[in-house]
């Protein structure tokens, strides 16, 4: 990024997918899409689902992204960029395939939504990368989307949400549960939220576990209902206990969840028995709605089949995607997106996309 742009330009383009070689587009004579984008690259087929898809338009289809003509922009990089300058942006080529597919991805992490959205990440094993996924996917939702987002720290065993973005404050939500009858307005509460570059605000958890674990499911449906009249998305992080009664809380408010998985036998055995346990106690429209997340997925990993436990989640799941290992998140401390590898960013990109794909629901998220 040699070119001063301002901050908004900056968290585009902190997101974009490398360029990679493609070919130039033409026009389908029939005149339809052939590069039909889709979760993970892979090209959709043509099932009931997508054609029932199809047929829900609103007037959230109506984004610069869809709508607007793409040869009047500037290509992001790659040669298309060189050729556009050296010749005065008189030469403007077909944005490729990978360009187009990243302009509806960006297009679905911007769905509006009907007031707040609340969304849990979920996962019955420890050390799955539940709270990367939550942090990293609110980072992504921060940077692209132009309303308000905080993710909030729901572990009752003490939870390090709070230590992965510079602190800016010692408050932590047992003290936003204390000052709660005098908090009216969103300055307010900006007192008790740190807030990261891509402008998510996150609340911080106690450090002491015999504090958190005092927290019930009462204390956090009134924590969310708060958060809810002055933010337009909430992220959850939960326990690793689905019977707890902070994990309750939360799920009794959330109106998605992601299902966070290890990609090792244990851990998706673990994942799909928590699926078996929503379905059976009350929570059947959050399974519907689920996304499975596959996470810290190496090029090389071992004996486990990870298309088939993709598959498996695939048919639980209204979607599923894959998030590579990085090396950047295994420390635990501050995550600075700026050094993550662009797969992995663009695997969040494609997270973000598949859970705001359900904000158009109108589903009240549970049976």
């Amino acid at each position: 990024m040699n070119e001063e742009k301002g901050d908004g330009a900056k968290r585009l383009e902190l997101w974009s997918e490398a360029e990679q070689p493609v070919q130039l587009l033409a026009p389908d004579p029939s005149g339809k899409q052939s590069d039909e984008p889709s979760i993970n690259g892979a090209p959709s087929s043509p099932t009931a689902e997508s054609a029932e898809h199809l047929t829900r338009r609103s007037a959230a289809d109506f984004s610069a992204e869809r709508m607007l003509r793409s040869t009047a922009e500037k290509p992001a990089s790659g040669w298309r960029r060189a050729v556009f300058e050296l010749s005065g942006g008189v030469v403007r080529l077909a944005p490729s395939g990978s360009e187009l597919r990243q302009r509806e991805l960006v297009a679905r992490v911007k769905t509006p939504t009907r007031g707040c959205r609340k969304v849990a990440f979920i996962s019955r094993k420890g050390g799955v990368g539940k709270t990367t996924t939550c942090l990293l996917a609110g980072h992504t939702f921060a940077a692209y989307r132009g309303d308000r987002v905080i993710a909030l720290d729901g572990n009752p065993d003490a939870g390090t949400l709070g230590h992965r973005v510079r602190r800016e404050t010692a408050a932590t939500i047992t003290s936003l549960l204390t000052d709660l009858d005098g908090i009216e307005r969103y300055a307010d509460i900006r007192g008790y939220t740190s807030q990261s570059p891509t402008r998510l605000e996150v609340i911080a958890a106690d450090d002491d576990p015999q504090i958190t674990r005092a927290l019930g499911d009462g204390e956090f449906r009134r924590a969310i209902g708060l958060l809810e009249h002055h933010y337009n998305l909430v992220c959850l992080d939960t326990g690793t206990g689905v019977l707890e009664s902070a994990t309750r809380g939360i799920l009794d408010a959330a109106d998605q969840i992601v299902v966070v998985i290890a990609p090792s036998l244990d851990g998706a055995r673990a994942a799909s028995s928590t699926l078996d346990w929503l379905d059976e106690n009350g929570y059947r429209g959050l399974v519907s709605g689920a996304v499975g997340v596959v996470n810290g997925v190496r090029s090389a990993n071992g004996s486990v089949d990870i298309d088939r436990v993709e598959e498996h989640f695939a048919v639980r799941c209204r979607a599923t995607v894959r998030i590579p290992w990085d090396s950047h998140l295994e420390s635990g401390a501050e995550t600075v997106v700026e050094e993550l590898a662009s797969s992995t960013r663009q695997s969040y990109l494609e997270l973000a996309a598949a859970i705001a794909s359900g904000f158009a629901e109108h589903s009240e998220g549970r049976s």
